[in-house]
């Protein structure tokens, strides 16, 4: 029971004692109320801030545990990158070059990405935008591996016709030292023989007697077989694949046809004085992808180093060429 309460009247000098409402016990139980909603919210929010329920305990770990990962997997991403990197740089400068091949094509090796938002399922987050940085990382390193794999996939069928290259690359002389005379003239300009004038000399020309064995300087495809009246008289072609062809000229006689595999060393004719030449010997051409080479780079499979030297010395004098 509720103690009474009393209040002092001036008018009458006594005590009386103090009535209620409902009126007052409703605007008391309104102030108990809000204060205790008052206190109840600081509760909450002082609990909210030292303490968290289990779920959102949980979350925030998860959120934590994720932030790390990603960052964990970019670091990763970095190493991959620098052995990419590295891997490519060794490709185009080492292992391809072995073998005579171009650095593998750039545009080939950064690919392209279809589609005009491919992470627009990533966007609406907080971490979205870290999220496709290292999504996209992802992709272009995938695009580099995938690259390098069809990059080794060339140097590794180059490697299993090596051997095939080695021996269709011209490596000897088309005419045995022991049936040559001299080295008539080598790859240049040259006084023409006929016209008296400075002109290109494409091959090198070896003297020797008419009759004299040629031989085919590497594995090849005879590819044309053809007789002049001028120009080269007659002469073969070689096909030797890997971009090599061989052109002999001049001969007395052929000894092959069109189509017909040949070996290097294999007599394909024999020396003569056909066409626009001046004396019996050997025209021989080498053609490099399209271009004519000088040949005395491509002895070195049946000549001793000093007989080598000689004849780049004795090729490079400025004399007059047989045709």
């Amino acid at each position: 029971m509720a103690r009474l309460k009393y209040k002092f009247n001036p008018s009458t000098l006594n005590f009386e004692k103090i009535s209620y409402g409902i009126r007052d016990y409703t605007l008391s139980a309104l102030k108990y109320l809000f204060a205790g909603l008052v206190i109840g919210a600081i509760g909450v929010v002082l609990y909210a801030s030292f303490f968290k329920d289990p779920e959102t305990a949980r979350l925030s770990r998860e959120v934590k545990f994720l932030r790390n990962q990603i960052e964990e997997l970019n670091t990763q991403i970095d190493t991959l990158e620098i052995f990419a990197s590295d891997l490519q740089d060794k490709d185009d400068n080492v292992y391809r070059s072995i073998f005579g091949a171009e650095p593998y094509p750039e545009h080939l090796r950064k690919g392209g990405v279809g589609g005009s938002d491919r992470y627009r399922n990533l966007k609406g987050f907080e971490s979205s935008e870290e999220v496709i940085m290292t999504n996209k990382r992802i992709n272009r390193l995938q695009r580099m591996l995938v690259a390098q794999s069809k990059s080794f996939e060339e140097v590794f069928n180059l490697a299993k016709t090596q051997d095939e290259m080695l021996q269709s690359i011209p490596a000897i002389q088309p005419v045995a030292n022991k049936d040559l005379k001299r080295l008539a003239s080598g790859f240049g300009m040259r006084i023409h023989p006929i016209y008296k004038i400075a002109k290109m000399h494409t091959g090198l020309d070896f003297t020797a007697d008419p009759g004299t064995e040629i031989y085919a300087t590497g594995d090849g495809i005879v590819e044309a077989v053809d007789s002049k009246l001028s120009g080269y008289g007659h002469h073969v072609v070689i096909q030797h694949g890997f971009g090599y062809e061989t052109l002999y000229a001049h001969m007395s006689r052929v000894a092959v046809r069109p189509g017909e595999k040949v070996k290097r060393g294999q007599v394909i004719g024999y020396v003569g004085n056909t066409g626009t030449s001046t004396g019996p010997h050997l025209h021989y051409e080498v053609i490099k992808n399209g271009e004519k080479v000088d040949p005395a780079f491509y002895f070195y499979s049946d000549i001793t180093p000093e007989q080598y030297e000689d004849m780049l010395q004795r090729a490079a004098n400025a004399n007059q060429s047989f045709d």
